[in-house]
């Protein structure tokens, strides 16, 4: 019997400007990536209007990108992102048991001696969002006591920011900064991943911001609404024996089999799912509307060979 889990994803971007556009750039991670826990059986993406003037790249983390430019005024732009990926299982909670203690990995990661790759260097430091503090630090420390297993303070700490934030999204913008997070104790997926990874880098262990998409599950008795599921971003972690180990602080949990995930990197401004520079347009509007939908391995083998 198949262990993997099926999923089709439809995310659209639907952008009205007050008014015509004349020039227009746009810069994508739209691409699900395909790694030891994820595979991408099909995507594609459209804009309208069209765009013969596309560039697919590999960014410096090995995610997707797409840009395009479009030419012709227009006061409207839609694009539509639809992917088939397939999950497989990813370690349980018993399974992360028994890792190196966090501060003996600090130690390695400060001496160089990680050996193997230097991926988790990357990590490791300040970014454009990750700033480091003595308040993180003390934010961190009832989860990071002296010789706990990392995985197991990791976890620690994402139930904790759980409990102790309030998830609230009128209460920061794409530039909030970690510590107004910390001090307010509200915000989104994006700040709570953020504040994660700037305790742990200010502990002197690597983490990365990861991108994606999270299964939501309706109402008891209410069906799946189209558009009703979300962008989402996490946290991975660094650990020696078990590689890239993903957490989710907004929903307490070791990400299992409902997170998709789109790319990583250092904060939220290297995975930006699409921004892009306008010449003209006025006041916008903006929809974004995301579906992910479970398919049978049967269902998602036809969709992803009719969609190529």
């Amino acid at each position: 019997m198949s262990t993997r889990t099926y999923y089709r994803v439809l995310h659209e971007t639907h952008y009205q400007y007050a008014h015509a556009i004349a020039l227009s750039q746009q810069f994508m991670h739209l691409t699900p990536r395909s790694f030891a826990y994820q595979e991408c059986l099909s995507h594609h993406i459209t804009i309208d209007p069209v765009s013969r003037d596309w560039i697919n790249r590999l960014d410096f983390f090995g995610n997707a990108t797409k840009s395009a430019t479009l030419v012709k005024p227009h006061k409207s732009l839609l694009v539509t992102a639809g992917a088939i990926v397939a999950l497989s299982a990813r370690p349980s909670v018993a399974d992360i048991a028994g890792s190196i203690a966090w501060d003996s990995l600090r130690a390695r990661l400060a001496s160089s001696a990680t050996a193997d790759s230097l991926e988790p260097y990357q990590f490791l430091y300040e970014s454009p969002h990750i700033t480091c503090s003595a308040d993180l630090a003390a934010y961190a420390a009832p989860s990071f006591t002296p010789g706990r297993p990392l995985l197991e303070a990791t976890l620690d700490l994402t139930e904790r920011i759980w409990r102790e934030f309030e998830f609230d999204d009128s209460a920061t913008t794409i530039s909030t900064p970690v510590s107004e997070v910390l001090n307010g104790r509200r915000g989104v997926c994006q700040d709570f991943a953020h504040l994660m990874i700037a305790c742990l880098r200010t502990l002197g262990l690597s983490a990365r911001y990861v991108s994606g998409y999270l299964l939501t599950t309706p109402p008891a008795g209410q069906p799946r609404m189209v558009g009703a599921d979300a962008s989402h971003a996490w946290v991975s972690v660094f650990c020696p024996g078990f590689g890239w180990v993903d957490f989710d602080p907004t929903n307490h949990c070791l990400v299992q089999n409902e997170h998709i995930t789109l790319g990583w990197g250092r904060d939220f401004s290297d995975v930006t799912p699409m921004r892009g520079i306008v010449l003209g347009g006025g006041e916008q509007e903006l929809e974004v509307k995301v579906t992910v939908t479970p398919l049978s391995a049967n269902a998602a083998k036809l969709a992803a060979n009719a969609s190529r």
